[in-house]
């Protein structure tokens, strides 16, 4: 097969899979290597992105798949009567920023971070595919572990965990991790806006420092 050709299997491979499809699997069907077909997904993103294609290629961790552009996701909704999402709630914002730092977390990890029962958030995280039951902690009682799923990465427009934006740790508050320390505020208005130190590092309500991740979240599949 020429290059032509292996983008072109690259490309009804996505097309016909509609959800992220691993790199692995691209590489074992294409029997080439995993940067071999790398090299052919990126240039067929430059290849739409030169042509102001409508659709594009994403990649999700180890995984990827082709989706709308944003730009067009008006055009998307009206075509296929699909209502707008309704944003997360504070609390679902905050419980999904306490599973997405942590993961694997149990529930009452959550809740012992918020202070409060938080089963509906994550029966609604859940839901909506945001966060997925990653196993069981080895202990008494063997509580479920979760974490964030690929749809996450894909509405937060983001390619792998370690592109959230960091969370500072509170030296003055013992070390006590800095999860914990985003929660709290010393009595200061939790609605107070997020800022930027000298050092970029972003600071703010948890809320806040989520939001800065999720610019661009109207990307279509």
């Amino acid at each position: 097969m020429t290059e032509k050709e292996y983008r072109s299997a690259i490309e009804a491979i996505l097309f016909a899979a509609g959800d992220p499809v691993d790199l692995k699997r691209l590489s074992e069907t294409l029997e080439l290597p995993d940067s071999a077909v790398e090299t052919q997904l990126n240039t067929l993103i430059d290849e739409y992105a030169e042509m102001d294609r409508g659709i594009t290629i994403i990649r999700l961790n180890n995984s990827y798949q082709m989706v709308s552009v944003k730009k067009y996701a008006p055009q998307v909704r009206k075509a296929m009567d699909l209502r707008r999402n309704i944003p997360l709630s504070q609390a679902a914002m905050e419980v999904l920023a306490v599973i997405a730092y942590n993961q694997p977390v149990t529930k009452s990890f959550v809740e012992q971070v918020r202070g409060v029962d938080c089963s509906g958030v994550i029966g609604s995280l859940t839901t909506k595919g945001l966060i997925e039951e990653k196993g069981r902690l080895e202990l008494p009682g063997r509580p479920l572990l979760y974490g964030t799923t690929d749809h996450f990465l894909r509405c937060f427009s983001i390619r792998s965990l370690d592109e959230l934006p960091p969370i500072p740790k509170d030296e003055d508050k013992g070390g006590r991790g800095q999860q914990l320390s985003i929660f709290e505020n010393d009595g200061e208005n939790k609605s107070d806006s997020a800022e930027s130190s000298d050092d970029g590092t972003v600071t703010g309500t948890v809320e806040e420092i989520v939001a800065e991740a999720v610019e661009g979240t109207d990307t279509t599949t």
